[in-house]
């Protein structure tokens, strides 16, 4: 397939498309003295961090470590000024800014996140930070919206950076540094440990939530399991059912384009990986109160989720963020508590099981950013200008930074129902 137009470019070489990235193409127009509160609190943060911010290439700000080379110091303070951490990543896109050493920056920022903005101004959020559109809300009509924003941007274009696999979830791998040939066998090991947690064997009536491409699906097939596996995404439906027919699994493996809302039936096990981000904290309860609804009696369900801390789940929740506007619209990370408060309040689901690797993730994602980045030219062959590309960089350096700092973990859960007497 191409490319969907919301991600071409005509011109590859005349700057951001100005119909395509609005907000991208010029800085937002701001007050003097937001600008200048801006940079006083921008400034005041970046002189206590281990890096050096060069303004301008004539000016460096910092403690020493890795380069940030503020090209645009206006633009980019305008755009924090006036947007927040959502202009700190536009700035990025517009190439008002850059860095030798991208995770490296990001990490000293996410090892640092809570205290960047004085306390002061963080009990004033309300005022100054974005709130997000209606239209992301994850009710059934808007979840399609949002996940096609993500999922059907090219099935050829995840292809290029994911193994061959086609899995788009951290991997567990026996060792660091980690290679991208080893991300097969890793992603194996994963979805292996996902089924053993679950018990999936011969004959287990299995329920995946969120297909991914397919490989699940497959390898629980392989071992007798009857599938049916729901996605919101028409491209991953498509392919996920060429994969399945191709492994001769179509007699046991069921893709459906569905809501997780929509499904009835009782299932022996329920497998979801890293879907519960896209549900939206408004919606978490009808999550785990379907899973409770669809496991039969006896029955476990294995997840995997990536988790930030409860602290700022509880301050940012409410907060329009970058990853919202521009890469999965509607997502929100659960925290641990989130899910254990949830869980107890609304279902008789009970954690039994979790190990937590985030370290893992933090591997996972640089071999598909180095991949994604040796790999540009066929990313432009499919369309996808070099906003794109920048975006997508920052995306995966911005996730990365958040694995290496401890930041966000992912974790693989064992949930099992309270029998009562």
């Amino acid at each position: 397939m191409t490319a969907p137009t919301q991600a071409l470019s005509a011109d590859h070489t005349s700057g951001p498309d100005p119909e395509r990235w609005p907000d991208v193409a010029t800085p937002p127009r701001a007050s003097r003295a937001r600008t200048a509160v801006a940079e006083r609190v921008v400034r005041r943060a970046l002189g206590r961090l281990p890096l050096r911010a060069r303004l301008a290439g004539a000016e460096d700000i910092g403690l020493g470590g890795p380069l940030m080379d503020i090209r645009d110091p206006d633009a980019f303070f305008r755009r924090i000024g006036v947007s927040g951490l959502i202009g700190f990543g536009e700035s990025y896109m517009a190439g008002e800014w850059d860095a030798p050493d991208l995770v490296g920056v990001l990490t000293v920022l996410a090892d640092n996140a809570a205290d960047l903005v004085p306390r002061s101004l963080q009990r004033l959020r309300g005022l100054w930070a974005l709130r997000r559109p209606a239209a992301q809300l994850n009710t059934p009509e808007g979840s399609r919206d949002n996940i096609s924003h993500h999922y059907d941007l090219s099935n050829e274009l995840f292809a290029l950076f994911l193994d061959e696999t086609l899995s788009y979830s951290s991997a567990v791998f026996r060792g660091f540094p980690a290679e991208y040939d080893l991300l097969p066998a890793a992603q194996h090991r994963k979805i292996d440990r996902l089924l053993d947690t679950a018990g999936v064997t011969e004959g287990t009536r299995l329920l995946e939530i969120g297909t991914g491409w397919g490989e699940l699906a497959v390898r629980a097939a392989a071992r007798g399991a009857r599938v049916l596996t729901v996605t919101l995404s028409a491209e991953q439906r498509d392919l996920a059912r060429a994969r399945v027919r191709a492994a001769g699994f179509e007699d046991r493996v069921e893709v459906r384009l569905s809501d997780y809302r929509q499904v009835t039936g009782a299932f022996d096990a329920i497998v979801s990986v890293e879907m519960i981000e896209a549900v939206g904290a408004e919606f978490w309860p009808v999550y785990f109160q379907t899973l409770d609804r669809l496991l039969a009696p006896g029955g476990r369900v294995a997840l995997q989720a990536i988790t930030m801390p409860d602290d700022r789940l509880r301050a940012s929740r409410s907060t329009y963020t970058w990853i919202q506007k521009y890469i999965f619209p509607g997502g929100m990370l659960p925290s641990t508590e989130a899910i254990e408060r949830i869980t107890t309040d609304h279902t008789g689901l009970r954690t039994a099981q979790r190990i937590g690797f985030g370290a893992h993730y933090a591997e996972t994602l640089r071999l598909w950013r180095e991949r994604f980045t040796e790999r540009a030219a066929e990313v432009d062959a499919l369309g996808f200008d070099a906003v794109f590309r920048r975006m997508w960089t920052f995306y995966l350096a911005y996730s990365e930074a958040g694995f290496r700092s401890g930041y966000l973990d992912v974790q693989q859960l064992l949930l099992t129902r309270e029998e009562t007497a």
